[in-house]
């Protein structure tokens, strides 16, 4: 089993596991069932290692090479019911890369760190005649109707959300366009500010589905504590060629800072894609680009918690594991098969990161 997360050094770098990341994903190749087991034994043993150092899991998105034949299979399975089914989850139809048929990313905490998280599905009865526009429209006013019941909005609470979308090249217009629309209705703009987030490919457990949607919540964030992060030297604003999310927010609280930086490819500062055709050189400018955004809220990619990967060709993969090793060789990494909104890019990375309350600057 890969614990790409913990490292064999010194024991007491372990004792502090406050917003800690692991990606598991099984070494065997057996069937699915056999690859769920030995997960089991895997996230049973962190989450050992985190009860007795006062932590507790707290979040778990779960790639999957195959969601329409392995969907009811996980949700039946005991990693489902032992531990999946009571933490923060999302299942999505992105193939690991290492050759597994399930990957699971796992974050680790304490008390401190209050987040809502909203993994929201349609049904298939929900799809029926649905366009990606009209899809992504009905999970955004799913989310607000849920934020409202709590007294909470997009607008001040939502941080980062995740949107997957079944044949990108074709429903990505849609889902920009419901994107943009429910913003606008709800007051955010280029003006105020917009929110952190990935549009990559992915599927969900409904066939009939084009676009399913993640949202991650601060219910005590504040205007106040949030720094919206740019990089004009690097990457223009997203708004200036009409899709609405933020490069990157950090979030401030007592405990530290929180960088959500959302996914991130080979752009100029005139929205322009570099480097085509290379994935090394497009994996370089992106990660010069979040070390920008990073950097403009006083952070590095040496805080970085773990990366998110995707992949449009998996015939890259090598190539970028091993890029990725010699670089951060002691950050988790997840690499994964899903397009880029855009053809030209071969390559998009998504990561947190985080340091501590040493520096609150706004």
């Amino acid at each position: 089993m890969q614990l790409a997360c913990r490292n064999d050094k010194a024991a007491d770098e372990f004792i502090n596991l406050m917003n800690k990341y692991f990606v598991v994903a099984p070494v065997s190749r057996g069937s699915f069932a056999d690859q769920i087991d030995e997960v089991y034994r895997s996230v049973a043993q962190i989450e050992a290692d985190a009860v007795v150092n006062g932590c507790h899991l707290q979040y778990a998105k779960v790639a999957l090479s195959d969601v329409q034949n392995q969907y009811d299979e996980l949700t039946g399975s005991r990693l489902y019911e032992d531990y999946l089914s009571r933490l923060a989850l999302t299942v999505v139809e992105q193939p690991p890369l290492c050759g597994s048929k399930i990957s699971v990313l796992l974050k680790v905490s304490d008390e401190t760190d209050d987040f809502l998280f909203f993994s929201m599905r349609l049904t298939a009865e929900e799809c029926k005649g649905q366009t990606s526009h009209m899809q992504a429209v009905l999970l955004f006013r799913k989310v607000i109707s849920l934020l409202g019941e709590r007294h909470l909005t997009l607008l001040d609470n939502c941080l980062r959300t995740w949107i997957y979308v079944a044949d990108i090249d074709i429903n990505y217009a849609g889902v920009v366009k419901a994107r943009n629309d429910i913003f606008s209705d709800q007051g955010l703009s280029a003006a105020t500010h917009f929110i952190a987030s990935t549009g990559i490919g992915g599927y969900s457990q409904t066939r009939e589905a084009c676009v399913a949607i993640d949202f991650l919540i601060g219910p005590d964030a504040r205007g106040s504590d949030m720094k919206y992060l740019h990089a004009p030297d690097h990457l223009n604003p997203a708004h200036e060629y009409g899709v609405a999310f933020e490069r990157g927010t950090r979030l401030s609280t007592p405990f530290g800072q929180t960088f959500f930086i959302s996914g991130t490819a080979s752009i100029d500062t005139n929205g322009q894609v570099m480097f085509q055709g290379d994935v090394l050189r497009q994996a370089d400018r992106l990660l010069e680009n979040i070390q920008s955004l990073l950097r403009d809220g006083g952070a590095d990619l040496q805080d970085v918690q773990y990366f998110m990967v995707y992949l449009r060709d998996a015939a890259d993969y090598e190539r970028i594991d091993s890029y990725m090793k010699e670089h951060f060789p002691d950050t988790p990494c997840m690499i994964v098969n899903a397009k880029v909104c855009r053809p030209e890019w071969l390559v998009e990375m998504e990561c947190i990161a985080r340091k501590g309350n040493s520096t609150m600057e706004a």
